[in-house]
């Protein structure tokens, strides 16, 4: 799951993913390597220099899966990618997708920590003025804000301080979170699944790896742009060589050969997760909390065919067939999306906390669609502004990631 960060940058996960005090088998070793929270919202385009690793290749689905039930489903997202990327850029100018209300100083509760001071800038975020976040929707975080002892999320309590997120748009900071991935995946996730397993377990994850691919992709592009930019690296930053770093953590030949699967099967999630939720996303732009420009790019994004497309469903099919087997459990999954969110408290770069925490609060929004406490999906008219707006934010960070995928596999 890194500029999130630099947290995440390590691989895009195992394919056994453990969750308890035991340590971590050793084909999870490289869980143990520098994990960075870092992420990068440039994709990398140019290819004109010995600076620069991509080369534009020929999508196909057969390099990133042998599983023949999503194929389908990644050659529709591969096709329709640049016009949800284009859609979702313009999306991200409204406050209402942008302006989150966190709690950047909350103590870590999973882990003793060394403090660790990131004194460069690019650590660092501030709050906006309270002029800039429009009075609807600080009135709505408020109103919102509930404590449900179930829940699949638990938000931060409301104050007056709002992050904007194109203002500090996530970026290769360098800061190392190797600690807080290891407990990721030797804690949080459940042990003895293969990504494969036809269980609803196995799907949890999938999804998290999924996410641990699309901080993979964010960091690799932010070396790039490092590069690009002319821009030198400090002794600390270990992380130098774009195509080094996308063969180990995204290629099929890395430490992690599912780890381009993951990334879309969770991005199936996510879209499919979207058009659940069509019906609130509108509801909110008729009573004013979404302006009316971003109200008719939101309708044209909604509009998408590939959000409603049975190739994407076969994802979220999948999560919920397997979930309604075992509908009394799913408490587990509940406690584990609270855990996903709170444990990025433990990340020590303020700008990695920001976009990890909405980055972890979009997947347990879409779970929590997909599969509200039986199996058979959530009520979507009840999801918070602050979980919708994750939700697109992080399919915006999807498409960025495949858009980059695309050009360097």
């Amino acid at each position: 799951m890194v500029s999130f960060l630099s947290l995440l940058s390590v691989t895009a996960g195992s394919s056994i993913a453990v969750c308890t005090a035991f340590s971590v088998p050793e084909r999870n070793s490289h869980y143990r390597d520098s994990l960075g929270f870092d992420t990068s919202n440039t994709i990398l385009r140019r290819n004109n220099n010995n600076n620069n690793f991509l080369t534009v290749l020929q999508s196909s689905s057969a390099s990133i899966t042998s599983n023949e039930d999503l194929k389908p489903g990644i050659s529709v997202i591969d096709d329709a990618n640049d016009v949800i990327s284009q859609q979702m850029e313009n999306l991200q100018e409204s406050p209402y997708f942008r302006l989150f209300c966190v709690d950047i100083l909350a103590s870590c509760e999973y882990m003793p920590q060394e403090l660790f001071e990131c004194y460069s800038e690019t650590c660092e975020v501030y709050p906006v003025d309270d002029e800039e976040v429009p009075a609807i929707i600080r009135e709505v975080d408020f109103q919102e804000h509930d404590f449900e002892m179930d829940g699949w999320a638990r938000w931060d309590m409301p104050s007056n301080d709002y992050y904007d997120l194109e203002e500090f748009p996530e970026g290769y900071t360098g800061y190392n979170g190797a600690e807080v991935w290891e407990f990721i995946h030797g804690k949080i996730c459940f042990k003895g699944y293969d990504y494969d397993d036809d269980h609803w377990k196995a799907d949890f994850n999938k999804a998290v790896s999924g996410i641990h691919s699309l901080i993979s992709a964010q960091v690799t592009s932010g070396i790039q742009d490092k590069i690009d930019a002319g821009e030198e690296f400090t002794d600390v930053e270990v992380w130098r060589d774009p195509k080094v770093e996308f063969d180990r953590r995204l290629s099929e030949g890395g430490e992690e050969p599912m780890a381009m699967e993951n990334l879309y099967f969770t991005y199936m999630l996510f879209l499919s997760a979207a058009a659940k939720a069509k019906d609130k996303l509108l509801a909110d732009c008729q009573n004013g909390e979404i302006d009316e420009e971003s109200a008719a790019i939101l309708q044209g994004f909604l509009a998408l065919p590939v959000l409603n497309d049975p190739a994407v469903e076969v994802a979220p099919k999948k999560l919920h067939d397997h979930a309604v087997d075992s509908k009394n459990d799913l408490w587990q999954a509940r406690m584990r999306a609270r855990d996903l969110l709170r444990v990025i408290n433990c990340v020590q770069c303020n700008k990695c906390r920001l976009h990890g925490k909405v980055a972890m609060l979009g997947l347990s929004t879409a779970l929590q669609i997909h599969l509200g406490r039986t199996g058979e999906g959530g009520d979507t008219m009840r999801i918070h502004r602050v979980e919708l707006a994750a939700l697109l934010s992080t399919i915006n960070k999807f498409s960025k990631a495949v858009d980059f995928c695309k050009k360097s596999r």
